[in-house]
């Protein structure tokens, strides 16, 4: 096995690079063993895979596994691992793994009937892979993410998805305007998620094919947006509340979506 234990060394700065997001040619950074799991599960193509001398007994058999496959494997020490990793308490697994997005029509095309979530504006990168895993738990058939959103494939967002983004068909840095045009094109409906007075989550039509767009926690959706939607819809909430944050939203529209499905 090779071993890295100079800072300095070349594979230090691309794995540092990485942390700041993913490259040009889907290079994105794996941070743990349980990425690096759901990697190997998903048949995800892994390029490189780094091990702290200090790794636990998992790791290791991750490790050994992506060996075993062919997988590019080095041994580092404890100090190039605290500077390779971009997490404050490193788990003694990195690794690099090659991942892409799809276009939008390829997303809507994934599922019958599509249920496919429009990120519209949502900049906060664990927000971003929990609405993801949310998704993917509650039968979401694929994620847009249009521009301004974090990219789902950056170590922050990718953590927050647990896995899930690996597995879901994803479109990334898709305008709004050619994501509406496309979702019309193909006969899905447009479901614009407001924080009042739109239709109620329970009596909208969940059953057809549907983009539904979120908008981060604060500000939402652009008026502009919401006009352009076929469907206001807002979940019923008790007391003051604003809003909720964006990935329980999702969970709540993909599980109401689902129970009306399996219902019909």
């Amino acid at each position: 096995m090779e071993r890295v234990t100079s800072r300095q060394n070349p594979l230090v700065r691309r794995f540092r690079e990485l942390a700041r997001g993913p490259t040009t040619d889907g290079a994105a950074l794996l941070d743990g063993p349980h990425l690096l799991d759901e990697a190997l599960r998903s048949e995800t193509v892994v390029e490189l895979v780094a091990i702290a001398d200090d790794a636990d007994a998992e790791a290791q058999a991750l490790v050994d596994e992506s060996a075993r496959r062919g997988v590019r494997v080095i041994a580092i020490t404890p100090g190039v691992l605290a500077a390779i990793s971009p997490v404050t308490h490193p788990s003694g697994v990195v690794a690099i793994a090659h991942l892409h997005g799809r276009g939008a029509e390829d997303v809507f095309r994934a599922g019958h009937p599509a249920l496919v979530l429009v990120l519209s504006g949502v900049q906060d990168a664990g927000n971003v892979g929990a609405v993801i895993r949310a998704a993917e738990g509650g039968g979401a058939t694929g994620i847009i993410c249009t521009e301004g959103t974090a990219d789902p494939f950056g170590w922050k967002a990718l953590r927050g998805g647990m896995g899930s983004t690996l597995r879901l068909p994803i479109a990334v840095r898709q305008p709004v305007a050619g994501i509406l045009a496309s979702a019309r094109a193909m006969g899905l409906a447009i479901v614009a998620t407001v924080p009042r007075d739109g239709t109620l989550m329970t009596c909208c039509d969940l059953r057809q094919p549907i983009a539904v767009l979120l908008g981060a926690e604060g500000p939402g959706l652009d008026e502009a947006v919401t006009r352009a939607a076929d469907v206001r819809l807002t979940i019923p909430m008790h007391g003051p509340i604003e809003s909720l944050n964006v990935a329980i939203t999702a969970a709540l529209i993909c599980f109401e979506a689902a129970r009306q499905r399996e219902a019909s």
